[in-house]
């Protein structure tokens, strides 16, 4: 039975003129390999001619690569990382080259590096340097036409690039021409490479700049092309010889490449993960963890994987604890913090040392902005830093003494962990030697110093987020930040290393901030928790604090509680935000602006509505059940035109009244969703599921009220 065709066939009309195009282009090469004369083929390449041609077409290519090299680099990198005015037409003059007739932009190189150009009369007079005529001549023709190839496509891939890599590099006290060697062209030299195959074969082939702008003279500016030029008039055999060359070394670059510049396979992504190769180190799951000596031959304290009952391991018997460690190369001094943010984030910041204040607010309230201010990364904030005596906020990033941790950790993908860990060190002068000490035992004490010699694509997410903090750690900062650094990390892992960290921040001298959604985070680590909303502090208060009376509605639920905002009347009915009304134990000024904490398990839900006490009741619909522990919670969503207090029909036709006995207020709307927490009995008594109507009700002296 034949094989069965998949996917969807090609009309016609499109197949027929493509095989044309692909006939089109095929036809002359294989016109060149019918009329070679195989036969003939050494002596047409060995005569002295082609080889002097060949030997200069060397000489100009590798010339015009190595400038190309020197100037294209540093243009492509501003084209992708720097806006300034005039941009769009530095790339058109990149581009042009590429679409200009070469005998044109022979006759304008003439007319700008010739003796009676723009700078050749100046060149002459100044170095004594002659272009035209002249295989330095040759040389820059070829650098004019071929050098586009290799910008765009370094733009292209530096453009790929995520700026987290080069951001956290300076983070971590490296400069920017060391972020630039180390960090940026490791990343993207696929790209690089690419560009010069293509540069260098564009400048082996280059013909109509050359013959015009340096002439075609023999062992002087005559290059393999012109000599295919000259060869067809007299010896077409030969032309065709060294044609069939020229086509061999284009098809071994193509083949080379492998698709890089088209995009068709080869490596990935500039800045993307590695892809995992097989092999003893590419095996995360079944290999059994090993301690990786520390350079020396001493092995690492407390060597071991967290959960695995290796010795050292956290919670393993006779391991140490992490705070017993001595901190590797901890710096003597303490630096409180005065910042002042100003921009999209506005707020003023004073800690002292050994602080960690936790960042929290609902995505856009200012969280990363804060951090990246602080570091002078971003132009839409910009902070007054003082970290002790010193002021570093007019400093560059690399400068400030702030090291950084972003959401995904960024760790470089071309280093293995333990380079990775020892980068800050080195960047700061800190010999190799003593850098990779420093940087396993940071690792042993985070429960990878097994991985130390594995790549960020060997590693699991939670690996790479504890080589990460590693990192940031042994770099020794004034000022820690760290973006959510333990989201990565499964719950056994993350209680880990959360006492890891809060050991060595306990005896950190400077200022930790730590951004997270995780409320037991804010709570454990964080001395200060400061309550971020539109770019302004909400909040700023011990853990507490903020958990018991939170300003935010996004931190109440964030800590599990129903948080309705609302607005005073005078008595102590509230008007909420959301729609309806609240009746609270406690007046509220009119026209105060209020938040009403409920906690979820002072909801009560019926299947009727419930007469007696309750002072809040409304209809609503489940909309979801979740479990919490041995507890269920129930999402419900309120109905239109049931936000009001209780509210009962007077038997004789009167006005409506509310239990209590006053008029009833009328509900604006539906009100907000509430959340209900039940036992799983509950829920099967009242026959809970997604979509049936219950009503909840709220006592009047279970409402919190807090100022906003």
């Amino acid at each position: 039975m034949g094989r069965r065709r998949t996917g969807p066939r090609t009309p016609l009309a499109l197949a027929v003129p493509a095989l044309l195009a692909t006939g089109f282009l095929l036809v002359p090469l294989l016109g060149i390999l019918a009329r070679t004369q195989w036969g003939a083929l050494g002596s047409h390449l060995g005569s002295e001619g082609v080889i002097d041609a060949v030997r200069l077409s060397l000489l100009v290519s590798v010339g015009a690569l190595a400038l190309s090299l020197v100037l294209g680099v540093p243009l492509a990198w501003l084209l992708a990382r720097v806006d300034f005015p005039g941009k769009a037409l530095v790339r058109s003059l990149v581009l042009l080259p590429m679409v200009l007739p070469p005998t044109v932009g022979g006759v304008a190189l003439l007319l700008g590096f010739g003796r009676r150009g723009l700078l050749g009369p100046w060149l002459e007079d100044s170095f004594g340097v002659v272009l035209p005529f002249h295989t330095s001549g040759a040389v820059v023709a070829a650098t004019f036409v071929s050098m586009p190839f290799l910008v765009i496509s370094l733009e292209g891939t530096l453009a790929g690039l995520r700026p987290a890599y080069e951001e956290t590099a300076a983070s971590l006290g490296a400069g920017p021409l060391r972020v630039f060697g180390t960090v940026t062209l490791p990343l993207v030299a696929p790209g690089l490479a690419a560009g010069a195959a293509l540069t260098w074969a564009r400048a082996l082939g280059e013909f109509g700049a050359t013959i015009t702008f340096a002439g075609n003279l023999p062992e002087s500016t005559q290059t393999l092309p012109l000599q295919v030029y000259l060869l067809l008039q007299n010896e077409p055999e030969a032309a065709t010889s060294v044609s069939l060359l020229l086509l061999a070394i284009a098809m071994a670059v193509l083949i080379g490449l492998r698709g890089r510049w088209t995009g068709a396979g080869g490596s990935p992504s500039a800045g993307g993960r590695p892809r995992r190769r097989p092999g003893r180190r590419g095996r995360l799951a079944e290999e059994a963890p090993q301690a990786a000596p520390v350079p020396g031959g001493t092995p690492a304290p407390g060597t071991g994987d967290p959960g695995t009952g290796v010795p050292g391991s956290p919670g393993v018997p006779g391991a140490r604890e992490p705070g017993a460690f001595p901190d590797p190369g901890s710096r003597a001094g303490t630096w409180p913090l005065h910042a002042r943010v100003t921009g999209f984030t506005e707020l003023t910041l004073e800690a002292a040392p050994g602080t960690t204040v936790a960042v929290v607010g609902p995505n856009g309230a200012g969280k990363t902005t804060l951090l990246r201010a602080l570091l002078g990364l971003t132009p839409r904030a910009r902070a007054e830093l003082a970290l002790g005596d010193s002021e570093v906020g007019s400093l560059p990033p690399h400068r400030r003494g702030v090291a950084w941790v972003p959401q995904d950790g960024a760790l470089f993908p071309h280093l293995t962990a333990l380079s990775n860990t020892a980068y800050g060190l080195r960047a700061q002068g800190v010999g190799r030697a003593e850098a990779l000490r420093r940087a396993q035992e940071w690792l042993s004490r985070l429960g990878v110093g097994h991985l130390a010699h594995r790549r960020p694509g060997q590693l699991s997410g939670g690996q790479a987020g504890r080589v990460a903090l590693a990192r940031a750690l042994a770099a020794r900062p004034r000022l820690l930040l760290l973006d959510e650094p333990l989201a990565a990390l499964d719950q056994t892992t993350r209680a880990q290393v959360r006492h890891t960290l809060r050991g060595h921040l306990s005896g950190f001298g400077g200022v930790c901030m730590l951004v997270t959604h995780d409320p037991v985070e804010a709570v454990s680590l964080a001395d200060r928790v400061l309550v971020l909303e539109d770019g302004r502090a909400l909040q700023d208060a011990p853990p507490a604090e903020v958990t018991r009376h939170p300003r935010s509605p996004w931190v109440a639920r964030m800590l599990g509680r129903n948080a309705l905002p609302g607005t005073g009347t005078g008595g102590s009915t509230l008007d909420l935000d959301d729609g309806g009304t609240l009746v609270a134990a406690d007046p509220v000024p009119e026209g105060a602006a209020v938040l009403a904490v409920i906690a979820p398990e002072a909801v009560a839900l019926h299947r009727e509505r419930p007469h007696g006490s309750p002072r809040n009741v409304r209809r609503g619909t489940v909309r979801e059940i979740t479990a919490v522990g041995s507890r269920l919670r129930v999402l419900v969503a309120a109905q239109p035109g049931t936000g009001g207090p209780a509210a009962e029909d007077d038997p004789a036709g009167g006005p409506v009244r509310d239990p209590a006995g006053g008029p009833a207020h009328g509900p604006a709307g539906g009100g907000p969703d509430l959340v209900a927490e039940i036992t799983a009995e509950a829920a099967a008594e009242l026959g809970l599921a997604d979509g049936a109507e219950v009503f909840t009700s709220v006592k009047a002296t279970e409402i919190t009220l807090v100022e906003r």
